[in-house]
C-alpha cells in the first residue's frame, strides 16, 4: 500500500473570494438527545448544511472562520431558532485546552483558511485570528451519537479523525479529503471496510441534478461549486473494499477528494 500510496500526487482546490473578520456568533446549542446526528466539520459557507438538512433532523456545523458562522446563521436561522442546527464558531482541535488556538484565514479564498501555520513563501496571502478551540470528541459526546461526520479541515484532517478514533467514536459513515495518504489507512486500521470517492473538481457537473433520499423521500438537488458533494447511498459510484478502493484512490491520485468510508 505505501509503494502505491507513493505515486499519488498532491492537488490544491481554489475558491471565491471572502472576507476575514467578523464578530463572534454564539448559537443555542441543540437539545441532546439519542437522534442521529450529522456532524459538518468544516462547514464553510453553509452549502453543506443546505442538503444535510434534508438528510437528518439534526445537524451540527463547526467553522473557526466567524464571518461564515454569521452568514450561515443569516442564512439558516429558521432551523437554528426550531433547534434543528447548531452552529459552532471554534476551531478543532486534537487536544482539550482553554487557550484559544491561532486560525489562519485566508484573505482572498477562504476554503483555503486552515489551522496549521503556512508556509512562509505565501504567509502573507493569511490572516491569523485567536479562535476558541474544542475536541471533534467533545463535540459529539455532547450533542449525540452521529449518523454522519464530514471532515472537511484545510491540512488537518488526519488529526481529526485520530482523535474521534481514539476517543471511541466510529460514526457509521464518514468522509474526510485524500490529502494525505495516512487518510486512508487510518480508516482501514479503525475498521472502516467500505470505501467511495467523490471528486471534489466535479461535484457540480456530477451531482448538479442529483437524485438524493432525503427524510421526506426521493427529490432532486443541486450539489454547488466547493460543496462536499453527497454521502451515503446519494453518491454515483461503486463502493469498494480496502484492497479495491487502494488502487482508485492511487489512479484518483490525492488532493481535492473526499474518502467516504463505512464500516460493515
Amino acid at each position: 500500500m505505501a509503494v502505491m500510496l507513493g505515486f499519488m500526487r498532491l492537488g490544491r482546490k481554489a475558491a471565491p473570494q471572502a472576507s476575514a473578520n467578523a464578530p463572534s456568533v454564539k448559537e443555542p446549542a441543540a437539545a441532546v438527545s439519542g437522534d442521529p446526528v450529522i456532524y459538518d466539520f468544516g462547514m464553510n459557507n453553509g452549502d453543506d448544511v443546505e442538503y444535510y438538512l434534508l438528510k437528518c433532523d439534526r445537524v451540527v456545523a463547526v467553522e473557526a472562520n466567524s464571518v461564515l458562522c454569521e452568514l450561515a446563521s443569516e442564512r439558516f436561522a429558521w432551523d437554528i431558532k426550531s433547534g434543528r442546527l447548531t452552529i459552532l464558531n471554534v476551531a478543532l482541535s486534537d487536544r482539550e485546552s482553554a487557550e484559544p488556538l491561532t486560525f489562519y484565514i485566508h484573505k482572498t479564498n477562504h476554503v483555503l483558511s486552515q489551522l496549521p501555520e503556512p508556509e512562509p513563501e505565501v504567509r502573507d496571502e493569511f490572516e491569523a485570528v485567536q479562535v476558541p478551540c474544542r475536541t471533534p470528541a467533545s463535540i459529539v459526546q455532547e450533542f449525540g451519537p452521529a449518523h454522519y461526520v464530514k471532515v472537511d479541515i484545510e491540512h488537518y484532517d488526519l488529526p481529526v479523525l485520530r482523535e474521534l478514533f481514539a476517543a471511541g467514536i466510529f460514526p457509521p459513515q464518514i468522509s474526510a479529503e485524500s490529502h494525505s495518504a495516512g487518510v486512508f489507512a487510518c480508516l482501514v486500521e479503525n475498521g472502516y471496510t467500505r470505501f467511495a470517492l467523490v471528486d471534489g473538481q466535479t461535484v457540480p457537473e456530477v451531482y448538479g441534478n442529483a437524485i438524493i433520499q432525503t427524510l421526506k423521500g426521493v427529490r432532486r438537488f443541486s450539489f454547488k461549486y466547493h460543496s462536499a458533494g453527497p454521502f451515503g447511498d446519494d453518491i454515483r459510484a461503486n463502493w469498494q473494499d480496502a484492497n479495491e478502493f487502494l488502487y482508485t484512490l492511487a489512479e484518483a491520485r490525492l488532493g481535492w477528494k473526499d474518502i467516504h468510508a463505512r464500516r460493515a
